[in-house]
Formats: C-alpha cells, structure tokens, sequence
C-alpha cells in the first residue's frame, strides 16, 4: 500500500486553529531550551503524506491518521498500514516544528522536548492538537470516519485530540504514548464529555520501555479506562518500539470494532 503514497505539500491558506485563537495565545509557556520557542506556541501543519492519492481508494471505511513520534516524518508509520489494515486509507502527518541541526537526524518533532512533563505537555499537546483538528477540518470531508494512530509523542496526540474534539473520532490508536497530566486545565478541554462517548482506544507499550516511566505508562492506562472504551497491551521484552504481536493485537481490535478487516 506505501507505495502508491506521494507527499502533498500543503502551504498557502492551510493554518492551525491555534494561530488565530486567543486561548491558544493564552496558553503559552516558558521557553524551550531543546527545540527553538515556547512550550504552547501556535503551529501548524504543512506536509501530509496520502495513500494512494487523496486517500479515497476506500471512503466507506475510516481513515487511519498516522502521527509519528520525535525526530521522525510523515512517512515513519506508512509501513505499518500494510500490517494491520491494508484496505484502509490513511494520511501521515508531519510534526510541524524542525529538529536542529545538532541532533543531526532532519526530522520533525510535534513538541519542544522529546518527552515534555507537566504543564509544558499540556501546552504543547493543546498546541499540536489545534494543529491536527483544524486541518482535518479543512482537508476532510466531515463525514468521513477518522482514526489518529500514534507513536510516542504521536501516541499523546492520538489521544489528546479525544481531549479536544471526541466528537470527530471514531477511535483511537496510542503506542508507547503518555498523558499530558492537565495541570493546565484548560489544554484538555473535552475531559469531562470524553467518558459519555465511549469511544474505543487501543493502547499498547513495550513493558521494557526505557524512554517513558512505567508510572506514566500506568497513569496512561488508568485514565483511559475512565475515559474510554480501553483496549490496553503491554508487551514483555518491548522497549520503546512497536512489534508483531502488537500488530496482530490490533489487527484484532480493529476487526472486533468493525474499523479494518482481512489481511494482505
């Protein structure tokens, strides 16, 4: 399936919804001493990566909305597609802020950290879900059914936008993601009508994970049973990766939540 994809470059009217929205503005933290800014600053997207050309092969079926992880690109998930739902559309989003150069990877990153804690997440995972919900607005069609699937900071997102706008997702797919904690209270604005919807979550993680603690991975878990309808794997040996088994589990949930089915 990854190689009928192109990269659309979308410039001109294309915005977040942060760039005009004084909550937004209000919602800016201290400054970042890894990623050039501040935590919570307005974004935007500008790449998207699509299957098979506008992602329409299949509009009856959802689309599957890939957010990549820290230094990566809107291609790093594509791949996966092929493993757990190859009849499905999807489009690669590319995290909006550049790594510098002395990392020396040329990828991209959603946040001003690798892995930002307390109110600097909140911001940037506000910031970078604005981001996502207003192109989505702007670039799908409202009755298509949606599914963001993440990794890592990406697996923050698939969920955050649930935070934001639940109403716009069918599903959600977090891997080895963690929680913005809502210190800023407003960043999380949907929390308290998230749990009525019951909207499916999967949520898996390497149970060797050494870049995110296990109380965070816990505190994840947790909150996702209370405001979800969870679906959660932890995988003994993983670290901070994804795996087979943890594309069979999926593949599986998506079959039992009717969002993807067959094999190639």
């Amino acid at each position: 399936m990854s190689e009928n994809t192109y990269n659309d470059d979308i410039h001109g009217d294309i915005h977040g919804a942060g760039e005009s929205s004084p909550d937004a503005v209000s919602l800016i933290g201290e400054a970042s001493t890894v990623i050039p800014g501040h935590f919570g600053d307005p974004v935007r997207i500008s790449h998207a990566l699509r299957s098979n050309r506008n992602a329409q092969a299949n509009p009856a079926k959802p689309l599957f909305l890939l957010l990549h992880g820290w230094g990566s690109n809107e291609r790093d998930l594509a791949d996966l597609m092929q493993y757990i739902a190859p009849f499905n559309d999807y489009i690669g989003l590319r995290a909006p802020l550049d790594m510098p150069s002395q990392f020396g990877q040329g990828g991209y990153t959603w946040f001003h950290d690798c892995v930002p804690t307390g109110a600097s997440l909140d911001r940037d995972a506000y910031a970078a879900s604005l981001a996502i919900d207003s192109w989505i607005d702007e670039n799908i069609d409202s009755n298509r059914e949606i599914v963001p699937l993440g990794f890592s900071q990406g697996g923050v997102l698939a969920v955050h936008l649930l935070r934001v706008h639940p109403e716009r997702y069918r599903a959600a797919i977090s891997l080895s993601g963690f929680l913005a904690p809502k210190v800023v209270a407003d960043a999380a604005p949907a929390d308290e009508r998230l749990a009525a919807l019951e909207v499916p979550v999967f949520y898996g993680y390497g149970k060797a994970d050494n870049i995110i603690p296990k109380y965070e991975i816990y505190g994840m878990a947790a909150w996702l049973e209370e405001h979800t309808w969870l679906k959660s794997c932890g995988y003994p040996g993983l670290d901070h990766a994804v795996s087979l088994d943890e594309f069979n589990d999926i593949r599986q949930w998506l079959s039992d939540n009717n969002i993807a089915s067959g094999v190639m």
